[in-house]
């Protein structure tokens, strides 16, 4: 249960955040921004070794949200340079969250197929 509030709490942070961004700050930010915002933010922030600390204190609530995207592709390309040399940089980002893209296509597309999308 413990693990459950955790993330929740987590999770729900960077939400809030993201909407008191675009509610407070007077230049028109749109969620497409914050989307580019919180990936490049995720990357970053686990390139210098500060997300990984979040992850582990707030799982899911950390992991699932675009941040989380971010930090997954930053950890596939460290650890491809690691294994591969400086060219591993541009697909091990990819390498590493290749599953996790492909099913949301997958699963996009079996939605977008079975009902009637109004838009």
């Amino acid at each position: 249960m413990e693990d459950l509030i955790k993330a929740f709490l987590v999770g729900g942070a960077l939400c809030l955040f993201g909407q008191l961004i675009m509610d407070l700050t007077p230049f028109n930010i749109t969620p497409g921004h914050i989307l580019v915002g919180y990936v490049t933010v995720g990357a970053v922030l686990s390139a210098l070794g500060l997300y990984q600390p979040l992850v582990e204190w707030g799982g899911a609530g950390a992991t699932v949200p675009l941040s989380g995207f971010g930090h997954s592709l930053a950890q596939g390309a460290i650890e491809s340079v690691k294994n591969k040399g400086l060219l591993g940089a541009l697909g091990g980002g990819l390498e590493a969250t290749s599953v996790g893209i492909a099913a949301a296509v997958v699963f996009g597309l079996v939605v977008a197929t079975l009902f009637n999308p109004k838009g």
